[in-house]
């Protein structure tokens, strides 16, 4: 899609939105909401820079006779430089996932009861940068472990109405091999060891993205465990689907009744169905197009925590700083952002081969 039609795209939404007809159906004004917010950079960068070249254009004119025209000139010069920079990357095809919604998961690995507390850390790594952020989370599954961490647990992050930039944009660049590097609280000989934890970030998916034919699902209900209230190890409350055709597997068991374990399940089915598909058609579209950045593959090692240097090193861009603690506490932007713009890079180095 063109210039043009972007501009001509964003006056529609903004005409549909003012119509109050629309705004009955949620779903349709949710949907026209994210377009508008996604295509408003875009026309206010143009807009500017139209109004930038008009004055430029009537500086030089004038910069013969006055020298604050031939100053003024040089500057706008620059602002339009600028300008036109930032709209060819906000014309760089996006990743369509950007403004979706996640399913966070997070699993211990290599290491017993250390990954364990690793996996609790990140965890509530991950909730401090919602909060920072200013976006929502829900604990949709979870195991913890005895000594406070989690074998696995399961979260659903959200941007919040109006945000604009969608949590994909940032989370996706989180999955794979997170490795730390501590003395664990089990360690009685001070011994630096080292455990990993797995994480898994897929956008989360809405009806419309993933058709599943109810036939095509095995759903088996089981007694939870762990903690829970009452209702665990007394009913079988917990659920687990299975899509036939494709094999994946969710489960939960968090809820109280079965059938909000059931709701539960059928989102983190639909999420791993959709990034499935998406994964598929990267592949079949170009090779290329898999980044080292939007990898999801649990062998691949992205990141290290090296508390005793108070270190976090991202090994896909080579940022590396010494704020581990601040990391910890939630204080992510600058690692996602080295892996933000990495990914920009590449995109408008393709784009450029391709133009």
């Amino acid at each position: 899609m063109n210039l043009d039609e972007l501009i001509s795209e964003y006056a529609e939404i903004e005409g549909r939105l003012a119509d109050p007809a629309v705004h009955a159906d949620q779903t349709l004004a949710r949907r026209l909401g994210k377009r508008y917010a996604e295509l408003r950079p875009v026309v206010e960068t143009y807009r500017e820079l139209a109004v930038t070249t008009g004055d430029l254009a009537t500086a030089r004119e004038l910069a013969g006779e006055d020298a604050a025209f031939a100053a003024e000139a040089t500057e706008l010069a620059g602002r339009r430089e600028f300008l036109e920079a930032r709209l060819h990357r906000l014309l760089v095809p996006r990743d369509p996932s950007d403004d979706k919604d996640v399913i966070l998961e997070i699993k211990a690995g290599e290491g017993g009861d250390e990954s364990a507390l690793f996996a609790g850390d990140l965890l509530r790594m991950y909730l401090r940068y919602a909060e920072r952020t200013g976006w929502k989370t829900e604990i949709i599954n979870s195991h913890p472990s005895d000594l406070g961490g989690y074998k696995d647990v399961t979260v659903a992050v959200k941007a919040k109405p109006g945000q604009g930039e969608g949590v994909w944009t940032r989370l996706k660049y989180e999955g794979g091999v997170h490795r730390v590097q501590r003395v664990p609280v089990t360690e009685s000989q001070g011994r630096i060891h080292t455990s990993a934890a797995g994480v898994l970030v897929t956008p989360e998916a809405e009806d419309v993205d993933v058709q599943i034919d109810a036939n095509d699902l095995r759903i088996d209900v089981y007694r939870s465990s762990g903690p829970g209230g009452q209702s665990v190890n007394t009913t079988d409350s917990a659920v687990r689907i299975t899509h036939v055709p494709t094999g994946v597997v969710a489960s939960c068991q968090n809820e109280k009744s079965q059938l909000q374990n059931k709701e539960q399940a059928m989102r983190i089915l639909r999420s791993r169905l959709l990034a499935m598909a998406q994964e598929e058609a990267d592949a079949a579209a170009s090779a290329e197009r898999k980044s080292q950045v939007r990898t999801v593959d649990r062998s691949e090692r992205v990141r290290t925590y090296n508390y005793p240097e108070n270190r976090i090193s991202d090994h896909r861009v080579g940022f590396k700083a010494y704020n581990l603690d601040q990391v910890l506490d939630g204080d992510l932007h600058n690692v996602t952002q080295a892996l933000v713009d990495a990914e920009m890079e590449r995109r408008l180095a393709e784009a450029q081969r391709t133009s």
